[in-house]
């Protein structure tokens, strides 16, 4: 994760499991599963993997996965997690400990074919090195995850929860604090798309995630299964069509690289 998060990690980490954060896991899963198939196998690195929900999926799936992280915590809650997988599984999975913004320094260009960055970009002020980092380690052709917070909806949370003031300071810029006490800051879509645009990695699809649990409080348990899934099964409809994507408390948008010759 970025350092900004560190301050936050170890709430983070009590949360893991509860109706917010596994909705945003499994939509993303699935949004993730409509734009990357499973063969062929796909070299992915997931910068600010964390505990590694994600990457995980990925490697079951066959693909071959590095995880950077800055966290030894979270690397090693990953390691624990691996523990119980198959043995292929866990070959499959590389484990770098290191800061998102020196990616471009560990490892080589175009090295990657996807690249995600999930909930990362919202602890960088300046968000400009990495994508140009995440520009220089996929390959052309290849693929982009972004996760961020939506810049265009920042006053939804606070308004829903009541808290009048925040919903005024979120309608006059991007900064807020999120959940897990740490501050961050958000992206519109428009400026998001077009920073990806300029290094030569236009959006290809664009999702919302969590339109309708994100207020819901920060300890909410899981309910039963059956209505589990029909949370994910909603929350995924509404997550790509609008007006109900354009509300959702993070944007996941894919990209895809171009190539570098002329006219390509």
């Amino acid at each position: 994760m970025g350092t900004g998060f560190a301050a936050g990690e170890e709430e983070w980490r009590s949360r893991l499991g509860t109706l917010r954060q596994v909705v945003r896991q499994e939509v993303v899963a699935r949004q993730l599963a409509e734009c990357l198939p499973d063969l062929p196998p796909r070299r992915v690195l997931d910068i600010g993997c964390g505990q590694g929900t994600q990457a995980l999926l990925l490697a079951r799936r066959g693909h071959v996965v590095t995880g950077l992280d800055s966290s030894v915590q979270l690397l090693d809650d990953f390691r624990a997690a691996l523990a119980t997988e198959p043995a292929p599984v866990g070959a499959r999975v590389r484990l770098v400990q290191g800061e998102a913004a020196a990616t471009a320094e560990l490892f080589a260009p175009s090295s990657f074919d996807v690249v995600l960055c999930q909930g990362v970009l919202m602890y960088f002020p300046d968000p400009d090195p990495l994508l140009d980092a995440i520009a220089q380690v996929v390959v052309p052709g290849g693929m982009v995850s972004l996760l961020v917070r939506n810049g265009d909806a920042l006053a939804m949370r606070p308004g829903l929860l009541g808290d009048w003031d925040r919903v005024g300071e979120a309608f006059d810029g991007l900064a807020y604090r999120n959940r897990i006490g740490v501050d961050a800051r958000a992206d519109r879509l428009d400026d998001l798309t077009a920073a990806l645009a300029r290094r030569r990695m236009p959006v290809s699809r664009w999702y919302g995630v969590r339109v309708f649990t994100d207020a819901a409080a920060s300890d909410a348990p899981l309910p039963d299964g059956a209505t589990l899934d029909a949370i994910v099964r909603s929350e995924e409809q509404a997550g790509r069509t609008d007006p109900y994507r354009r509300v959702a408390a993070l944007l996941h948008l894919i990209a895809m690289r171009r190539g570098d010759a002329p006219g390509s």
